[in-house]
């Protein structure tokens, strides 16, 4: 049986990582328009650099919490896949095995002449003349607000072939991807893990709703599914 998980900020908040959207985090002290866009790294370059470096660097110091790992647990009883609008490596250090990042990955550096040509980093640190071996310079992996989101089909395709869908720690307000729980076949029940409901309507599917945090609420949700397994 499949299940897909569907994972946004929230889960990575429990591990302490700073989301974007809360009234305390990222957007309260950057403008999207200074670090996260593409007209934002050709006008200064440094600050965009600068601002991921301090991402990684935060990334380093956190761990996995117990949502992951009762994803990870799912494991041994479903067939898992992980979409994930998150952009830190806390599943794959988890132990899941499918995750496809729709907005990137923290822990990679892309070309900007091909963004076909990704690679992975050491460390936390990215130089500000850091080039690919083709000789073009580099930058973070990541799907900055205004370009297209290349692995939505993708992401369309595993969600429409679901038989659970859990979707967690995601406000569903971000598009395109808060779209993708509107391709998941009627039949399957869709549990959301999130102390606030997010907004689903217009589908047909069953909603379960569990108002805790990821943490809190995906061990619980885990132990349930497995019991029913």
């Amino acid at each position: 049986m499949k299940l897909v998980v569907f994972s946004g900020a929230g889960i990575s908040a429990d591990s302490g990582i700073s989301t974007f959207r809360d009234s305390d985090g990222l957007w309260a002290q950057h403008r999207i328009e200074d670090v996260c866009t593409p007209e934002a790294l050709a006008r200064d370059r440094e600050t965009v650099i600068r601002f991921y470096n301090t991402r990684r660097k935060e990334l380093l110091s956190t761990e996995p919490n117990p949502a992951h790992y009762a994803i990870k647990e799912l494991e041994q009883y479903y067939e898992v896949e992980i979409v994930t609008q998150n952009v830190d490596n806390l599943h794959e250090r988890a132990g899941s095995q499918k995750i496809l990042h729709l907005h990137g990955e923290l822990t990679k550096l892309r070309s900007t002449a091909d963004e076909s040509l990704i690679y992975s980093m050491d460390g936390w640190e990215q130089t500000l003349d850091a080039r690919c071996p083709k000789g073009s310079l580099l930058r973070p992996h990541i799907v900055f607000f205004g370009e297209a989101v290349p692995l939505m089909e993708q992401a369309v395709h595993i969600v429409s072939a679901a038989d659970i869908l859990i979707v967690v720690g995601t406000s569903l307000a971000v598009y395109p991807a808060a779209s993708l729980v509107h391709y998941a076949k009627p039949s399957p029940t869709i549990y959301v893990v999130d102390p606030k409901t997010p907004p689903i309507s217009g589908i047909q599917n069953r909603v379960e709703s569990i108002r805790m945090n990821a943490a809190q609420g995906m061990p619980l949700l885990a132990k349930q599914l497995i019991k029913h397994e």
